[in-house]
């Protein structure tokens, strides 16, 4: 075989056989591919597409490139992974709350991404606490505390690493094959016995229709079921942060607030529909609907937050987080409210902008060597919907520097609408996707 063959193949819409693309993800691994041959074949793909054949042999292929790894404990191994929105902390609620429910959650997480927040900075907001720790302790971590969140070993699907640096610089980011490959082949080297994948559709999410949402996340569950991991997925909405903060501090507090505080939220309630399906599909609960209420149960009575604190402490944080979390958050410098400019109601949030505006206040990466601040961000974000008087604040910015706080201030107000009537509220679970 050669790169040359198989690239070929593509340009004439031919779909590669298992063993070709199994080879050229090896190449892709061990360098024996070239970048120029891996731009052309993710352009190839990109203008052709794989099918649902050569999909799931892509992201079999791209998971065996590396390291797979096993797990000795006595229940299911179950994850979750979510496409990526804003003020969406899902992660920090439900991984402790499955972990209550006797199962064992392995999350290999990520950074940001563009607009969206990233699972290990807002983590890493607590001070002491590191994502990035070796096979042997994660799998320790993992006995002791039944969940961990952390960030991937240079082991873990290499192919998808090499490969997605050269689709960020050759446009080939959008390919449905490519993003469920790249999602699916991190995610199964993980070895979960099931799996749900939260799509976000809306103004804050990648993708921003239902039609464009719903042809991923059949991709997603189908491939995953294909590579044998019983997979699910939900379509919710992201026309609006989940949680009325961005900012990995900020929504971190947010995160606390509902497990030490049982807030009623979005936040809550998506966290309960996923638990919901994943105690499902894993065989510890008989409905998705058992398995909601078990989820809330858990969150109510205290028991996830206690396990939230033995996971973070086991990961450097401090001991008595979940006691006294407040004081060791870091707070920004500059805190400003951004009044509203008339009355009206919401009728509109762009969780886009709203999430580029963290990002330029320090909060995200420009370049992948930046580093963030974990104070700064936009906080009291109200919801679509609220009747807010002239004057009165629709959001709070906090940044480093007065002048990054007014900046911030402009881009909240041309992003949040106000208008004479109530808008019609999408609902916040839109649809259950299973094969």
């Amino acid at each position: 075989m050669d790169a040359r063959s198989i690239i070929a193949k593509l340009r004439r819409q031919e779909v590669p056989g298992r063993e070709e693309l199994i080879w050229f993800a090896q190449g892709l691994a061990d360098g024996s591919v070239s970048d120029a041959q891996a731009g052309a074949f993710a352009m190839a793909v990109c203008m052709g597409g794989l099918g649902p054949r050569g999909r799931a042999d892509l992201t079999i292929a791209m998971r065996d490139s590396g390291d797979v790894l096993t797990w000795d404990v006595d229940g299911p191994v179950i994850d979750k992974h979510s496409t990526g929105g804003v003020g969406d902390s899902v992660s920090l609620v439900l991984a402790p709350a499955l972990a209550e429910c006797g199962a064992y959650v392995p999350m290999i997480s990520g950074r940001g991404l563009g607009h969206t927040g990233g699972t290990l900075d807002k983590l890493e907001a607590i001070p002491g606490v590191s994502t990035q720790i070796g096979q042997d302790r994660l799998a320790q971590i993992l006995r002791d505390t039944g969940a961990a969140i952390v960030g991937a070993t240079g082991q873990i699907a290499p192919a998808d690493k090499r490969l997605y640096a050269v689709r960020d610089v050759t446009a080939t980011v959008e390919s449905l094959d490519l993003i469920t490959a790249s999602i699916l082949s991190k995610k199964l080297a993980a070895s979960p016995d099931a799996l749900v994948l939260d799509v976000k559709t809306g103004s804050g999410a990648f993708m921003k229709t239902m039609e464009d949402a719903r042809k991923l996340a059949t991709a997603l569950t189908q491939t995953a079921n294909a590579a044998g991991c019983r997979t699910s997925a939900v379509i919710t909405d992201m026309n609006q942060p989940l949680a009325p903060a961005l900012g990995n501090a900020l929504e971190v507090a947010e995160v606390m607030k509902v497990l030490t505080m049982s807030n009623a939220s979005p936040l809550a309630d998506i966290s309960a529909e996923l638990g919901g399906v994943l105690l499902t599909d894993a065989g510890i609960c008989g409905t998705v609907e058992e398995g909601r209420e078990k989820i809330f149960e858990i969150i109510r009575d205290g028991r996830a937050a206690e396990r939230f604190g033995r996971m973070m402490a086991a990961v450097g944080g401090p001991v008595q987080f979940v006691d006294t979390w407040a004081r060791f958050l870091p707070e920004a410098n500059v805190i400003q409210e951004v009044p509203a400019p008339r009355d009206g109601f919401i009728s509109a949030v762009d969780g886009e902008a709203l999430g580029l505006a963290v990002v330029a206040l320090g909060g995200g990466r420009q370049v992948e060597s930046d580093e963030i601040d974990p104070a700064v961000g936009i906080s009291s974000i109200l919801r679509l919907g609220d009747r807010v008087p002239k004057g009165t604040p629709i959001a709070v910015i906090h940044a480093a520097r007065e002048d990054a706080a007014r900046r911030a201030a402009e881009t909240v107000l041309s992003a949040i609408e106000i208008s004479d009537t109530a808008p019609t509220l999408p609902d916040l679970i839109h649809e259950r996707i299973s094969v």
